[in-house]
């Protein structure tokens, strides 16, 4: 894969180069400001990005504003967004175009190396990528999105799974269930968030958007 890596602390941005090309890929850019992303973004139109939340100029938020000003001119274009922090906002406004293409992590997890790299493969390949570390953070203050109350506690499993970016083969291997029964669950899963076949784009982006935006 061609991959442009943007972060601003150096040591970090190393490391990150070193492990993707460790699993063979190319890093064909680095960035370490928010405009350098998108102009790296833009001019390279990689497979997938490693994008930074906060960087200069700011160090606020202007890595994800780069990352989701370059999806809006390059529709699908795959980032897979750090936060040093469990910030909802963050990925509720990666997924909103319900088009698919991105992660979000936190810097912790990185260097696990197994599980970054395998998210990385599935943001690039148009999927969802969450980090378990977010998922879990998100689920300590409960569901209160009245359709998500409609799930039961084995649905409620398959769609935090879902949310990681698992495909049902995946989550079957996860769940110990077979994967036709786990199809069942996401059927009826999906039944229960109104996400009908006519639904234009991904109903497991769209699945996953009402999960993080039950709060």
């Amino acid at each position: 894969m061609r991959i442009v890596i943007a972060e601003d602390l150096y040591l970090l941005r190393d490391g990150m180069v070193r492990l993707v090309e460790a699993y063979g890929h190319e890093v064909v850019a680095t960035a370490s400001t928010g405009p350098e992303t998108l102009d790296a973004l833009l001019e390279w139109r990689p497979d997938v990005s490693i994008v930074d939340v906060r960087m200069p100029p700011s160090q606020t938020d202007e890595g994800l504003r780069a990352a989701l000003a370059a999806r809006r001119e390059v529709p699908g274009l795959p980032v897979l967004v750090l936060s040093q922090h469990v910030e909802q906002l963050y990925a509720r406004e990666l997924l909103a175009d319900g088009s698919g293409g991105v992660g979000y992590f936190l810097k912790e997890s990185v260097f696990e190396a197994d599980q970054f790299i395998d998210a990385l493969e599935r943001v690039a390949g148009g999927g969802t990528a969450m980090d378990p570390a977010v998922i879990g953070r998100l689920l300590a203050g409960g569901p209160s999105n009245r359709r998500l109350e409609r799930l039961t506690e084995r649905e409620h499993s398959v769609l935090s799974l879902m949310a990681e970016g698992l495909s049902n083969q995946a989550i079957s291997r996860r769940l110990f269930l077979s994967e036709s029964a786990v199809s069942k669950y996401t059927t009826s899963l999906f039944g229960k968030l109104g996400l009908t076949d006519d639904d234009n784009g991904n109903r497991r982006v769209l699945a996953v958007l009402a999960y993080l935006n039950r709060a």
